[in-house]
């Protein structure tokens, strides 16, 4: 049987940005949260794309923050990493942030996603494992452990 292929957080690191225009924004001039979830959807995909070297799918969103709203000219940036890979499912977290005309960038949101990556027909199948580095990875990667555990639970109760 052949070794699982590793590959580093750093190899799948994405960030996106997008300038804030009024066709993105909801009746009270903030950012429209279905603009950012689509946004956030993207970036996962290309982070868990550039990982597996395959065809992904979302199959769940694990957990969506809105901390505050973005208007009109912000600059909306969005970093995707790796945070946690099982056989064939791989945790993103998004960080979302709102930049400024000035260059200050304030967190508006946080999202991860679990992506499986998939064959032709679309069966789930094997990802490289992650190579975890430093303190702060480790870190993430026993969360999303516990978060992988928690998803496990809520399947089998029906959620």
């Amino acid at each position: 049987m052949a070794e699982r292929k590793m590959k580093r957080v750093e190899d799948s690191l994405t960030e996106q940005s997008h300038l804030l225009m009024p066709k993105c924004l909801n009746a009270a001039g903030y950012l429209f949260g279905g603009q950012l979830l689509a946004w956030i959807d993207e970036t996962a995909g290309i982070v868990a794309k550039r990982h597996a070297e395959m065809n992904v799918v979302t199959v769940a969103v694990d957990n969506m923050y809105f901390k505050t709203g973005a208007r009109v000219d912000d600059t909306i940036v969005l970093i995707g990493r790796l945070t946690h890979v099982g056989r064939s499912s791989m945790e993103v977290r998004i960080d979302t942030y709102a930049e400024s005309l000035q260059g200050v960038r304030t967190m508006i949101n946080r999202a991860y996603f679990v992506m499986v990556g998939t064959d032709e027909h679309q069966h789930p199948v094997e990802v490289p494992g992650l190579i975890v580095e430093g303190v702060t990875q480790q870190i993430e990667w026993e969360a999303g452990q516990k978060r992988a555990e928690l998803r496990k639970i809520r399947r089998q109760e029906g959620f």
